[in-house]
């Protein structure tokens, strides 16, 4: 008996199917924001409730994607090295100041988007998972 062309198309368009790098990508992504946000509460309380990125841990200081850097890796106190964003391999931050907004989506040239004066990390990449949730809102 010869299979069905029209099931087999059907089942292989499928959207609730995701390539199996995709799911990938999803965990490596959610496995690195958990990293991240843990490094960020974990310095944060060490250092009498300020967030990493101020220099001399002085919140009146516009933040700095170098002393992020510095504070959480290079310190080796919280991260071995900054995560990639599985998406785009890219693993800087763009820093937002204490009084921008957050942006509203992604922007182009960056791995993550972080406001120290929130504790607020996202990944920045567009999109949506299998289950709807949209990347930049993990």
């Amino acid at each position: 008996m010869t299979p069905c062309p029209v099931k087999i198309a059907v089942f292989a368009e499928s959207s609730i199917f995701q390539p199996q790098s995709t799911r990938a990508k999803n965990a490596v992504a959610k496995d690195n924001l958990r990293l991240l946000r843990g490094a960020i509460e974990l310095y944060t309380v060490q250092h009498r409730g300020i967030p990493p990125g101020y220099q001399d841990d002085n919140p009146a200081n516009t933040p700095s994607n170098a002393v992020f850097l510095t504070q959480l890796v290079v310190s080796g106190n919280y991260l071995k090295a900054m995560p990639k964003n599985p998406f785009n391999d890219i693993d800087n931050i763009k820093m937002v100041g204490n009084s921008e907004s957050f942006p509203q989506s992604p922007v182009d040239g960056y791995g993550w988007i972080y406001q120290p004066a929130t504790k607020t990390v996202r990944l920045n990449w567009s999109g949506t998972d299998s289950d709807g949730l949209s990347y930049y809102d993990y």
